[in-house]
């Protein structure tokens, strides 16, 4: 048994090792002095001064967080109403819809960056930031909508409906009952929709020509190498995202208790 649990947690910590090395790898080398990755010539900061003072790399990241904060909310505020919606439906129309939205996440990105490219062209959209936002918000939604739906089967109905008996509104059901309930699924989707939309590349790319976002920025400067710049910015926004995801597990274990 003691040679099984050993074996165990070598296991994970190789796992965990493959997973995260290269990220490890990419924040040690944004201090490094030299541009090559070939070696080490010591630690520096200029690479993170030098971030803050690139306008095109700052322009973008104002695009990629101003998109990627836009679409989350509005892709979680569709998708839970979305999965309140279903969860009241009949077992036949909510396979259906369930069917569907399985399909768009299963659909592949260059499928859907073309189709919907075609759509905008249709419409006389002129491609930018407002289409490439559309097209965030249209894949995040089933994300959000299958991380509340769990949620919602969890949760007591029998409390609902007695809000409503003693006088309560729908709304005022949902407001006080349902959200609650469900709170733990609507800030998964939140932020499982804010990181998609961060580093999304194959749908922006098709869906914009006047915003570039950093996916696309960096699509376009790996032709002529890497930046070091890059690896700062990369390095912060994983910071960034590791802590929002500790500060949201740290609430989800307050309400738990």
């Amino acid at each position: 048994m003691k040679t099984r649990r050993i074996f165990r947690r070598l296991y994970v910590f190789a796992v965990l090792l493959f997973l995260y090395m290269p990220i490890l790898t990419l924040i040690v080398y944004s201090f490094n002095a030299s541009k090559s990755r070939a070696r080490w010539d010591g630690f520096t900061l200029k690479w993170y001064i030098a971030l803050f003072q690139n306008e095109e790399i700052l322009r973008a990241l104002y695009v990629t967080l101003g998109c990627a904060a836009l679409a989350a909310v509005i892709a979680t505020v569709i998708g839970t109403l979305g999965a309140v919606g279903l969860f009241s439906m009949k077992q036949g129309p909510r396979s259906l819809f369930l069917g569907m939205a399985n399909l768009s996440m299963l659909t592949p990105d260059i499928v859907v960056g073309v189709s919907m490219m075609i759509l905008f062209l249709f419409a006389r959209m002129p491609l930018g930031f407002w289409t490439m936002l559309l097209a965030h918000v249209t894949f995040n939604v089933p994300y959000v909508l299958f991380s509340v739906l769990p949620k919602l089967k969890q949760m007591n109905t029998n409390a609902y409906e007695a809000a409503l008996d003693l006088g309560a509104t729908p709304w005022q059901g949902l407001r006080r009952i349902v959200l609650p309930e469900i709170m733990p699924g609507v800030i998964s989707g939140l932020i499982l929709s804010f990181t998609l939309s961060l580093d999304d590349f194959v749908i922006s790319f098709f869906t914009t020509s006047s915003a570039q976002n950093l996916s696309i920025l960096i699509y376009s400067m790996a032709r002529l190498g890497i930046n070091p710049t890059i690896n700062a910015l990369s390095t912060l926004l994983f910071l960034a995202v590791m802590l929002l995801l500790l500060l949201v597990n740290r609430r989800s274990n307050i309400l738990e208790r």
